[in-house]
């Protein structure tokens, strides 16, 4: 679920923690509905940097601080691209929705993602 000031938006995800999970991600999807996503979750907080290979959709993709506030939403990602998508600071998390969901949402960064790997930090 995100949080979004007083607005709440779940999502069901596919949750990306394993390295194979995490490299494999979203490749080869042709369509992901509107709530959907995928968590990519991390051994420790560090600097990502995600690309767009093999991904057909347009996703946007929120980096998450170890502390669950969203630090970046990378909007409207080019599907195929090879171009990096940094997330510009530490996190412990990355989620991936619909290209356009944010924008339609109102999320933003400092905004929450609530998950129980986010708990107690």
């Amino acid at each position: 679920m995100i949080e979004s000031g007083t607005r709440r938006h779940p999502f069901r995800a596919w949750i990306a923690d394993t390295p194979e999970r995490r490299e494999q991600g979203l490749m080869w999807i042709r369509s992901l509905p509107a709530d959907r996503g995928m968590l990519f979750i991390f051994d420790r907080p560090q600097p990502v940097s995600f690309w767009m290979k093999n991904t057909y959709v347009s996703l946007d993709l929120m980096f998450v601080a170890p502390d669950g506030r969203i630090i970046r939403v990378a909007e409207n990602a080019e599907p195929l691209s090879l171009r990096g998508i940094d997330s510009m600071g530490v996190v412990l998390g990355v989620f991936e929705v619909r290209g356009g969901t944010a924008k339609k949402l109102g999320i933003a960064a400092g905004d929450r993602l609530r998950h129980p790997a986010f708990a107690g930090r």
